[in-house]
């Protein structure tokens, strides 16, 4: 006796049960996979700093700000030559510091100017300054960090100026504070100079890095757009460190784990940042970690450093990966409440170990900071970018 139904139905719900299954398998199979390349990964990256996989899984969440602006990862593709590049020259630019300046100290394999950031699923708009000024119309941009965050201050400068190069401008630089007003547009942008965002407290026994203050914050309040940056000065040892000891609550020893003091001091950022910053006035982002070419095996190379590296890597990834510093700065990024956008230039800017100074600075080879024009002037097309929405 028959229930009303057609004679192939049942084959069809059949396939239908089947299809769910096989894509329940799938599913199932590629969170184990997940779980198991996060294991490998801890396996193999110790140290006094904990990095658990529920920490990575929290920083997967922080790399995932900013993301999505195009409908792509902006930030995951490779580099392309592009004639049209640079967007300026160097000669009429008066913002680029010597340290930066390649051309001036003689570098004349001009190729490293010639490539452009192609995302693998979309094209990044081209920067345009003009667009940018407008937008920021009367606003205050700041940018906060160390020498990273200047080499993308003077980046931007030379591309806002170049944009309008008859603009009137006003330049200042004192105490650590630098500034350089569009007054055509209203428009200020300041870089503030401070390496590990907490602060380094003068006390009786001498220098303490207090990875629990952050006083020198006022100075970033009232601003439109922050841009942050930390992470180089923190590896600095000896004498090249300008602390003695680190503060720790209410521990103070001569030193710690770097990776631990930077967590501990990032987090204090963070809280600064949810306690201190209303996202319907002012836009915040952090730099990703700038990573530097001092060991060629990094690349699977034989060289030493970047000396004479003349191509950036092919491809979009880079042999060594992710930077520990990296990872610990997603955790930090993932427990943050206000909307902070992360400026995922770390994998990009790895590929490029043919743009920094080199021998082409002021002294030694260089391999930290960036050439102007250069790499820099993709960080700020990402920067551009994320204000096109």
């Amino acid at each position: 006796m028959g229930f009303g139904y057609p004679n192939n139905i049942f084959p069809l719900l059949l396939l239908i049960v089947l299809f769910v299954q096989v894509h329940l398998f799938v599913v199932v199979t590629l969170a184990k996979t997940q779980v198991l390349s996060l294991s490998a990964y801890n396996t193999n990256h110790t140290s006094d700093f904990s990095v658990t996989s529920s920490s990575l899984l929290k920083g997967r969440k922080g790399r995932a700000k900013g993301r999505g602006i195009l409908g792509c990862d902006i930030y995951r593709g490779r580099w392309v030559v592009d004639t049209s590049y640079p967007l300026y020259a160097a000669s009429s630019c008066p913002y680029i510091d010597s340290e930066f300046d390649c051309l001036k100290h003689g570098r004349s394999d001009t190729q490293y100017l010639k490539y452009a950031w192609k995302p693998d699923s979309c094209n990044l708009p081209r920067f345009d300054g003009v667009d940018l000024l407008n937008k920021w119309r009367g606003k205050k941009v700041m940018f906060v960090g160390d020498s990273l965050s200047l080499n993308q201050w003077e980046s931007l400068a030379c591309l806002l100026h170049a944009s309008v190069p008859n603009s009137k401008t006003t330049f200042m630089r004192s105490n650590g504070l630098t500034s350089l007003a569009f007054q055509d547009y209203g428009l200020t942008i300041y870089l503030y100079r401070t390496p590990y965002l907490v602060d380094i407290v003068k006390q009786r026994i001498g220098r303490v890095l207090n990875l629990d203050s952050i006083k020198g914050g006022d100075a970033w309040k009232g601003m439109d757009v922050l841009v942050f940056n930390s992470w180089h000065w923190w590896t600095h040892t000896g004498d090249l460190q300008p602390f003695d000891y680190i503060q720790d609550g209410s521990n103070v020893s001569k030193d710690m784990d770097r990776l631990a003091a930077y967590y501990k001091g990032m987090t204090t950022w963070g809280r600064w940042v949810d306690l201190n910053v209303d996202p319907t006035k002012t836009k915040v982002f952090f730099q990703g970690i700038s990573p530097t070419h001092y060991m060629g095996k990094e690349w699977g190379s034989s060289s030493r450093n970047c000396y004479g590296e003349l191509q950036p890597i092919e491809g979009g990834s880079y042999p060594a990966g992710l930077p520990e510093a990296q990872v610990v700065l997603n955790k930090v990024l993932s427990s943050i409440k206000k909307p902070v956008t992360l400026l995922d230039v770390t994998t990009l800017s790895q590929l490029r170990k043919d743009a920094h100074p080199s021998s082409f600075g002021d002294s030694g080879v260089d391999c930290s900071h960036w050439c102007v024009p250069g790499l820099p002037d993709t960080w700020n097309q990402l920067l551009y970018t994320s204000f096109l929405n």
